[in-house]
Parts: C-alpha cells; sequence; structure tokens
C-alpha cells in the first residue's frame, strides 16, 4: 500500500507526541496501588497522648455495643433494610454481614489514619501553651511509635500560612518535627503527613515545602520523607485570581511531597458566603468543590479525601442511674447523628471519595458501616460484571443492560482491591469473580486481559 507521508515527516511529529504522551503518563500514573485509608480522624494537640490510638479505638467499640446492640437495631438506626440478602445464595443478610465486619474492625483497626491537630480542632492559644503542646505531642508520638500503638499512618495539622498565623504554623511544625526525631533518633512513623489548612495560594505550599526540606536536612531525614496533604477550603484554593482551576498550581508548588487533597466543606461553604444554616456536607457548593478536586486529581498520584459531618453522636445524658426518658432521647440523638453521617458518607462514596475525615470515635463505626455497606452491596453487580469481562478477556461485554469498556474493567477491579483493603470485601469475593490472588495484588485489568490472551 502506498503511503503520503515517509518517515521523515513523521518522524518530528512521533516525537512530539512521545514527549507529550511521557508528560501525561508521569503526571496521570492511574490510580494508585498504596492502600487508602477510609478515614483519618483529628483530635486537638492538647488532648493527644500515649495511648490515644487505643483510647480512639476503646471508645468506638464501646459506642458501637451500647448503641448498635445487634445488626437489626443498627439497620433500624440507619434506615436500612434489616433481611437483604447478600446474594450469589448466601443467606446473610447484607446489615448483618456489615454489623459483623464493623465489630471486628473496631476490634481490630478502628483508626486508619490519624491527624494530632493544632488548628481548628486546638484553637488559639498562648505561644507557650502551644510550644509545650507541641512537645509534649511529640513525645507522646515518639513513645507510641516505639510501641507500635501508632494508627497505621500519622501526622500533625498545623495552622495555616496566613499572615496572621505564618509564625506560629512554623513554630509549631520546626518543634514538633525537632523533638520527635530527637526522640526516636530519625526513625520517624512513615507515613508522616502535614497537614496544611486554609490554602490560598502556591507559595503558601511552596514556603512549607522548604522548611519540610530543611527540617530534613536538618535532622538527616531522608528526603521527602516528610509528605504534605493540602487542606482545599477556600473558594481561592479552586480558582485562582486569574480565574484558573488553582488545585493543579498547588500541587505543582509542592514538589513531589503532596500526597492528599483534603475537602475542608464547612470553611468552604463560608467562603462561598453560604448562611451557617445552610451550610452542608451535600451543599451543591461542596459537590462543585469535589468536582473540580476530581477532575484536577484523579489518576494522579494525590489522592482525595471529603470533608466531616459536624454533628456529633454524643449522648446528652450521661451517668449510671438514667431513667428511661433519658436512655430514649441519648437513643435519639445518637440515631439522628449516625443516620446523617451514614447519608453523607454514602453521598461522599457515590461521588468517588473513599476517604473523609472524622472527629469524634463515636463516628468510627458509622464510617466503617457506610464503607461496608457499600461494598457489600455493590458486590454481586461487579462480580458479575467483572467476571464477565475476564471471560472474555480484552473484549468489551453486555451484562444486563449495563454496557462495560476497558476502563470500567479497572474500575471493577479498583472496587474489590479498595473493599479488601478496608475489610469491607474478602480475598474470595474477589477470586469468586474469576481473578486471582496474584492478579489482585498486580491491581492491573490489562495484566488480567494480557493474562487471559496469553492463555489463549
Amino acid at each position: 500500500m502506498q503511503l503520503s507521508l515517509n518517515q521523515d515527516q513523521l518522524e518530528p511529529l512521533l516525537s512530539l507526541l512521545a514527549t507529550s504522551n511521557q508528560e501525561f503518563n508521569a503526571r496521570f500514573p492511574g490510580v494508585t496501588i498504596e492502600r487508602q485509608p477510609v478515614h483519618t480522624v483529628y483530635g486537638g494537640a492538647n488532648l493527644f497522648k500515649a495511648g490515644t490510638t487505643g483510647k480512639l479505638s476503646k471508645l468506638a467499640q464501646t459506642h458501637f455495643a451500647t448503641y448498635a446492640t445487634d445488626h437489626k437495631v443498627m439497620a433500624e438506626m440507619l434506615g436500612l433494610p434489616a433481611e437483604d440478602t447478600i446474594g450469589n445464595g448466601s443467606s446473610d443478610s447484607v446489615t448483618q454481614r456489615v454489623y459483623d465486619r464493623v465489630k471486628s474492625k473496631l476490634e481490630t483497626e478502628a483508626v486508619e489514619d490519624h491527624r494530632v491537630d493544632f488548628e481548628d480542632g486546638y484553637g488559639s492559644r498562648a505561644d507557650e501553651e502551644e510550644d509545650g503542646h507541641a512537645v509534649s505531642a511529640a513525645i507522646a508520638m515518639a513513645e507510641d511509635h516505639k510501641s507500635g500503638a501508632l494508627a497505621r499512618s500519622t501526622g500533625i495539622r498545623i495552622k495555616s500560612l496566613a499572615e496572621e498565623t505564618k509564625h506560629r504554623s512554623l513554630r509549631t511544625l520546626d518543634l514538633f518535627i525537632s523533638k520527635l526525631v530527637a526522640l526516636t533518633d530519625g526513625d520517624i512513623p512513615q507515613p508522616f503527613l502535614i497537614t496544611l489548612p486554609k490554602v490560598t495560594t502556591p507559595e503558601q505550599v511552596e514556603v512549607v515545602c522548604r522548611c519540610l526540606a530543611l527540617l530534613e536536612q536538618k535532622h538527616g531525614l531522608p528526603s521527602h520523607s516528610l509528605k504534605l496533604e493540602l487542606m482545599i477550603e477556600t473558594i481561592q484554593s479552586i480558582v485562582s485570581p486569574t480565574g484558573q482551576i488553582n488545585i493543579p498550581a498547588l500541587v505543582d508548588a509542592g514538589a513531589d511531597r503532596v500526597v492528599t487533597a483534603v475537602l475542608g466543606t464547612f470553611d468552604y461553604t463560608a467562603s462561598c458566603n453560604i448562611a451557617g444554616n445552610y451550610q452542608d456536607h451535600m451543599h451543591p457548593a461542596a459537590d462543585f468543590a469535589r468536582h473540580i478536586m476530581q477532575v484536577s486529581l484523579t489518576g494522579t498520584r494525590v489522592t482525595l479525601c471529603d470533608g466531616i459531618t459536624n454533628v456529633m453522636p454524643i449522648a446528652p445524658h450521661r451517668g449510671d442511674a438514667l431513667s428511661e426518658l433519658e436512655i430514649a432521647d441519648n437513643s435519639a440523638v445518637i440515631a439522628h447523628a449516625w443516620k446523617l453521617h451514614f447519608d453523607n458518607i454514602m453521598h461522599s462514596l457515590r461521588l468517588g471519595f473513599y476517604q473523609g475525615w472524622d472527629l469524634n470515635p463515636a463516628q468510627l463505626p458509622i464510617r466503617f458501616a457506610a464503607v461496608f455497606y457499600f461494598f457489600l452491596t455493590g458486590l454481586e453487580d461487579a462480580r458479575a460484571r467483572l467476571k464477565a469481562f475476564i471471560d472474555k478477556a480484552s473484549q468489551a461485554s453486555l451484562v444486563g443492560n449495563t454496557f462495560d469498556d476497558a476502563a470500567t474493567g479497572q474500575g471493577l477491579v479498583n472496587f474489590f482491591v479498595n473493599g479488601i483493603s478496608c475489610g469491607a470485601l474478602t480475598a474470595q469475593d474477589a477470586l469468586d469473580a474469576g481473578i486471582t490472588l496474584e492478579e489482585l495484588r498486580d491491581r492491573s485489568f490489562l495484566k488480567i486481559v494480557e493474562n487471559r490472551s496469553k492463555a489463549d
């Protein structure tokens, strides 16, 4: 066949494409293969002591056992059908399986990710007092790190680098890191994350990263061992003064340190001039911010984390000699807060946000209940669709009335991997779809297709 273009003409064009494609692939390597926690728990630095993670876990277990005595009670509080079966021939109800797995999760890993908070959860205090808490919190963290009592990942949230708090923010960062390094001989927890709130400009990100680099050099830490989270909670973090989406510029200013972008729902809606009584997790303004975060960061190395539910499941009546009316009032308050939290998390999950942050250990059972319910109710459909993909290898498939392509195939693999990593699903749930354990570890649908093609 005669071609009109010769190789000399095509070569510079192909070279241009190669450069562009390489840059794109470097920036968008795909969904991370690292485990992402389903939550981050924040707690004031003044309250952080050695053993805090264990204490939070016990409180979460006690709260769940007290107010969700069985799966039917939990289902009623959350507005779920108590006896719906999981499918695939199982007689277990969805909520029974959710209940059992929440109970197990709280006993084994109630806290996946933790931040010692020097910002909103701590407040404005005298310099001497915050200095003291920066040191005492570092001492407690070092002790728990040595004993293995910390959460899987941990870190601190400093104050913003706005003009009025920039000195205090960097001073706390320096004091905490310096003390922690001194007490651990440089063997600090990994991953260790610094959360920067209320970001408005790339310069704020650049400055904190320079400080982190200086601290690493000063204390002999490996380069980039101190990671950064950015809180997206201002209009300016979403849109720059020139009208451009600002999140990529903020991440680029982080010089490969930024690992997570966290939505601060209520600060963001407040910055949009929304009245306090209308600020809400599901406000359209918050969904707008979520979508901008997604289109900016999905497929990059930066993961997404959603915001809080600000109604706490805290019983108004305390003590051992409560009246029946007080006990009923406590249950009603807990049920309202739990139902609100459950609905908020389900909203986030449906929008593709698989991690959020919590402020109270009593929220943790419902964090896991929502995540587990999300995965278990989607299991049968995901299993059937993935099995159809694998059976037909690289061919697109039609299951029911849902047409799938290769991108959806990767999404289905991610569904199983994410569900297994947080405890919602088991490896057997994935094996039943026709995937092998090795393929599950690889997390790549393309490798599954390649394996099936070789087998054929």
